[in-house]
C-alpha cells in the first residue's frame, strides 16, 4: 500500500467515495485535476491492473492530490508497512474488564439472588449488624461488575439484582440511623432500575427511600414521593407491588397528618392485595395481609386513632416469630398508642420487650423511639 491508499483508508473513504469528494474539491478550489475511482484503487495500490509499476501522475492530478493531502506527490506514492497498531496498557486493561464481564452469565447471576435471598432471610431474625459490611461489599462488586457486561439480557438481570441488593442495604442503614447511608443506597438503587429500564424496581426504590424522609422529619417531601411511586406504577406492576405502594403512601400521608388520605390509601392497598400472593412476580418484596395490617396499625397510631390497638394486637397475635425487626416495630407502636390512651401498664410490658428485641437485632431506629417514648 502507498501513503496514499493509507490516507484514504484513515479517511474510511472508498474509491468512489474519495474520487467524488476530489471532484468536489477541484470544482471549489479551481483545479483542473480528476481522479477516477480506478485510478484511486490503482494510486492506493501502488500497481496498475496487471501487476506493472505505476507510471507518472499527470501534473493537474498530481496537484489535486497535493492540495487535499497537503503532501507531496512523490511521498504519496512512496508504500507504506501496514503495522498493526499495538494496543495501549488502558486499552489492554479496558479489554481485560469487557472479557472478565463475559464470565458473568444469568445462572451465575442466579446464585448471586440465591446468596441476597438468604441475607435477606439472616436480615429479618438477626437484624442488620450481622451482615451488613457484606452486604454492602456485595453490592459494591455488583456496580463495578455491572459497567463491564456487555450482554444486555445479562446486565439487566445483574441491574435488577443491584436494585434489590441496595435497597436491603437502605433498609438495613436506615436501621442502624445512619440516614445518609441509607438514601445514597436508595439512590443507588433508583439508578440500577432505571439501567433495568424496570419501572416496577423504580417505583419500588423510590417508596423505599420515603421512609428515609419521614424519619427525618420530612414527612410532605415524602408524601410527594410516594406519590410519585403510585403514579410510575399504576397499572404496569402486579397487583402485590401496588398494594405495598398503596400502603407506603398511606403511612407517609398518616405522618404529614392528612387522615382522609390516609385511610383512603390503605383502602386501596386493601383491594389491591391478590387473595394468594405469588412471591415470584415480586422476589425482592415480603409483604401480604398481616404485614399490610401491621402497616396500617401503625399509621393510625401516628394518628393517634385508638383503634390502633386493637390492630395492631391483631397483628402480633398473627405475625411470623421470625420476624424479629418487625415485631420490635410493632410492639413500639402499640406502646406509643397504649401510652396515648392511659394504659401506662400494658404499654410498659411492650416497651420491655420491644428493648430486649431491639438489642438482639441492633436497631438503633426502634431504640431512638424507645427512648423517646421514656
Amino acid at each position: 500500500m502507498t501513503l496514499f491508499g493509507e490516507l484514504v483508508r484513515q479517511r474510511r473513504q472508498t474509491a468512489e467515495e474519495f474520487s467524488e469528494a476530489a471532484e468536489v474539491f477541484a470544482r471549489e478550489h479551481g483545479l483542473k485535476g480528476t481522479i477516477s475511482p480506478r485510478h484511486v484503487r490503482r494510486l492506493a495500490s501502488g500497481k496498475r491492473d496487471d501487476g506493472r509499476d505505476l507510471g507518472p501522475v499527470t501534473a493537474a492530478t498530481g496537484r489535486l492530490l497535493e492540495e487535499m493531502l497537503g503532501v507531496p506527490i512523490e511521498r504519496l506514492l512512496e508504500s507504506v508497512e501496514q503495522v498493526a497498531p499495538t494496543a495501549t496498557e488502558d486499552e489492554l486493561a479496558l479489554r481485560a474488564r469487557f472479557a472478565a464481564g463475559r464470565a458473568l452469565d444469568l445462572d451465575t447471576v442466579g446464585l448471586m439472588r440465591h446468596k441476597l435471598d438468604i441475607t435477606r432471610v439472616i436480615d429479618r431474625k438477626l437484624g442488620a449488624s450481622a451482615l451488613r459490611s457484606e452486604l454492602c461489599a456485595q453490592i459494591d462488586h455488583m456496580e463495578r461488575v455491572l459497567r463491564d457486561v456487555l450482554d444486555q439480557p445479562v446486565r439487566a438481570a445483574l441491574a435488577e439484582l443491584l436494585v434489590d441488593a441496595a435497597a436491603l442495604a437502605g433498609w438495613q442503614s436506615l436501621d442502624q440511623g445512619q440516614v445518609n447511608d441509607s438514601w445514597n443506597h436508595y439512590d443507588t438503587a433508583k439508578a440500577a432500575a432505571r439501567e433495568a429500564r424496570s419501572v416496577e424496581l423504580e417505583a419500588y426504590a423510590c417508596a423505599g427511600q420515603a421512609v428515609v424522609l419521614l424519619d427525618i422529619g420530612e414527612a410532605d417531601a415524602a408524601v410527594d414521593l410516594t406519590r410519585h411511586a403510585l403514579e410510575l406504577a399504576r397499572g404496569r406492576v402486579p397487583r402485590l407491588l401496588y398494594s405495598w405502594l398503596s400502603a407506603g403512601y398511606g403511612e407517609a400521608c398518616a405522618a404529614s397528618g392528612s387522615r382522609a388520605q390516609c385511610l383512603i390509601a390503605f383502602d386501596d392497598a386493601l383491594r389491591s392485595m391478590p387473595a394468594c400472593v405469588d412471591a415470584s412476580e415480586t422476589p425482592y418484596l415480603v409483604f401480604d395481609s398481616t404485614h399490610l395490617a401491621r402497616w396500617r396499625g401503625n399509621a393510625l397510631a401516628r394518628l393517634g386513632d385508638q383503634e390502633a390497638i386493637e390492630v395492631l394486637s391483631d397483628v402480633l397475635r398473627r405475625l411470623d416469630p421470625t420476624f424479629a425487626r418487625a415485631e420490635t416495630t410493632l410492639r413500639v407502636d402499640l406502646a406509643q398508642v397504649l401510652m396515648a390512651n392511659g394504659a401506662k401498664d400494658e404499654a410498659a410490658t411492650h416497651v420491655e420487650r420491644a428493648r430486649l428485641l431491639a438489642a438482639q437485632v441492633g436497631s438503633q431506629r426502634q431504640q431512638k423511639r424507645l427512648t423517646a417514648l421514656a
